[in-house]
């Protein structure tokens, strides 16, 4: 699995060494301070922990609705910090629903602000796949 960075009834973070990305599964609903706390532990890891995080991996099959207050934060302080900090990708694997939908094309937006490559999978092997041809496309500049 990797080393564990955060762990809660509704949400598991670790690193994954192998793919030099921090994954996060989501749970259920989160308050806006519990959804806040996750990011901070990943962004803390991220700038402290002395290893390379290159990619972000979101599973949110199972996390329930988005406050809005809590994607605005994430939209204007962790993804704008987590580019400063060296995050080169994001991906977000899904089930489709409609209403994720929306939301993920409001993140979609702000990557694009910030110039970060973020993708909509619908399993970790997917995205996986994309992020090895994110880092030969980085390797070939």
């Amino acid at each position: 699995m990797g080393i564990e960075i955060f762990k809660t009834d509704y949400a598991v973070a670790f690193y994954n060494p192998d793919k030099k990305c921090v994954e996060v599964v989501w749970h259920g609903n989160q308050t806006v301070e519990e959804y806040k706390s996750v990011f901070v532990a990943l962004l803390t890891f991220q700038k402290d922990s002395g290893f390379e995080v290159r990619g972000y991996l979101s599973d949110i099959c199972d996390q329930g609705i988005v406050n809005p207050e809590a994607r605005k934060w994430f939209e204007q302080v962790a993804l704008p910090t987590a580019v400063k900090q060296g995050l080169k990708y994001a991906a977000v694997v899904h089930e489709g629903n409609t209403f994720k939908r929306y939301y993920l094309n409001l993140i979609l937006q702000v990557g694009k602000v910030y110039g970060l490559p973020i993708k909509f999978f619908g399993s970790k092997e997917e995205a996986y796949d994309w992020f090895r041809q994110m880092e030969e496309r980085q390797k070939a500049v």
